[in-house]
């Protein structure tokens, strides 16, 4: 949810002006996902999460404008499915813009593939490693562009990918847009990872993070998630400001629920 929320407000300041906006999603997934499946009722992880926030009328700004992106995929009112990254690029994008998605898991590429396969040309999904596949990318044509890095870190060298990917594409196109999102987990390399993309990102940077509880006393799975912007909006951390205290207090599952905002302009 950070990570979509963020989104939403960069794509709406990206998108003010007139210039076409490239925007490209490293790992997309399967692009939007059913909440009524079998699979989903099971787990019922959305009832913690986009379940708490719909139907509210007191939500800040950019918790609204996020609610209302999920409420464009499901017009009745009735919530059954789930925008994914790129599924919301598509809805805020228009028709000068370019969205360039990669994935690799054999089932999400297939469902990613049917799900855009009407988007028109705008939209590319390429069955393609994304770390590799955003070099020939960048710069883009139209010099303006979004960048969304979000690997699953099930492999632990994804950590080390995201930076090195980074280092390479702020060679290439040092103004772009860049959002990479990690996990909280009782891992080293999470830990860190901040902290070593704040020093490639030098001047201009936004850091977001939201912890949902405590860290598990067996060391093992996500208690929470962060997003770090390189040339971030100028407007998104007092955007972020009002929304974050709002999540901890909607969303948390323990008195260790927190959140952390902190920015640095050039």
């Amino acid at each position: 949810m950070l990570k979509h929320v963020v989104l939403v407000q960069m794509l709406a300041y990206l998108t003010a002006k007139d210039t076409p906006l490239w925007v490209v999603d490293t790992h997309a997934g399967a692009g939007a996902y059913s909440l009524v499946s079998s699979f989903a009722q099971k787990k019922s992880e959305f009832k913690d999460g986009i379940g708490r926030l719909w139907g509210r009328g007191d939500l800040p700004p950019a918790l609204a404008e996020y609610v209302h992106q999920v409420k464009t995929l499901n017009p009745d009112g009735a919530l059954r499915a789930y925008p994914g990254s790129p599924q919301i690029a598509l809805q805020m994008t228009r028709p000068q813009d370019r969205l360039r998605l990669f994935e690799l898991h054999i089932t999400e590429i297939r469902i990613l593939q049917d799900h855009f396969r009407r988007a028109g040309r705008r939209v590319s999904v390429r069955e393609a490693d994304g770390f590799a596949g955003l070099k020939s990318l960048l710069p883009p044509r139209s010099r303006r562009g979004l960048v969304l890095i979000d690997p699953s870190y099930e492999d632990k060298g994804d950590y080390a990918r995201v930076l090195a990917t980074m280092r390479d594409a702020l060679q290439r196109f040092a103004t772009g847009t860049y959002a990479v999102w990690y996990p909280q987990v009782q891992r080293r390399e999470s830990q860190e990872l901040p902290g070593q993309l704040q020093q490639l990102a030098g001047k201009d940077w936004l850091h977001a993070s939201f912890r949902v509880m405590a860290p598990a006393r067996d060391g093992l799975g996500l208690h929470g998630s962060g997003l770090f912007v390189f040339n971030p909006p100028w407007t998104l951390e007092a955007a972020l400001r009002p929304v974050l205290p709002v999540l901890v207090n909607l969303l948390g599952q323990d008195n260790k629920a927190s959140f952390g905002l902190q920015a640095r302009r050039a």
